[in-house]
């Protein structure tokens, strides 16, 4: 789970990333005892890793189903469901397959990278008083409810705006089947084909 805290490491490793060569200089001139606080810092963001991971294939998959999506119209309809369950299978299993290595490659790469910023950035003194912030029961508590916080905005906002989205949705559906010469498929057949318009 990932907490405000270690969405802020993240975010500073994916903004500021250093290089190889720059973090074995300062990991030169550091003390070991910044250098053993350091680590202990990038081991309690490794749980984060397994969510970087799922976000950086996030895109790129969804691309690709949005692909698919279209494709499906030429199957036929009677084997369309299980070319969806096909392709959604092996969709899961190329996450299940590649985030562990992803995961696994940040790991290796947080020391050059977050620990070389965490090195150039914080003073020593800064470090503890970091991780004594990241082990305080406050921040603990407000990881674990933010999850239930985020979730009680998500569904207020889909309860109230729900409906306004989705009727702006289908007009942006139409729009763009007017502009391909297709009409939408009769109300209520939610997911099934557009039908060309008539000329």
């Amino acid at each position: 789970m990932k907490t405000k805290s270690t969405k802020i490491i993240v975010a500073i490793s994916l903004a500021l990333c250093a290089s190889a060569s720059f973090a074995q200089a300062a990991n030169s001139t550091s003390s070991a005892a910044k250098k053993e606080l350091i680590t202990k810092l990038l081991n309690m963001q490794k749980p984060s890793y397994d969510m970087l991971a799922r976000n950086l294939m996030q895109q790129p998959i969804g691309n690709l189903m949005q692909g698919a999506s279209a494709a499906m119209q030429q199957v036929p309809p009677e084997k369309r469901e299980a070319t969806a369950k096909a392709i959604e299978a092996d969709v899961k299993k190329f996450v299940d397959d590649n985030t562990p290595l992803i995961r696994d490659k940040a790991a290796k790469l947080a020391p050059s990278t977050v620990g070389a910023v965490l090195d150039e950035r914080f003073s020593e003194d800064e470090l503890k008083q970091l991780l004594a912030w990241l082990e305080s029961p406050v921040n603990k508590k407000f990881g674990e409810l933010n999850v239930e916080m985020q979730k009680s905005l998500a569904d207020k906002l889909l309860a109230d705006l729900g409906p306004t989205l989705e009727t702006r949705f289908k007009t942006l559906q139409q729009a763009i089947g007017k502009q391909l010469g297709v009409s939408p498929a009769a109300a209520g057949a939610s997911g099934s084909t557009a039908k060309p318009a008539k000329k």
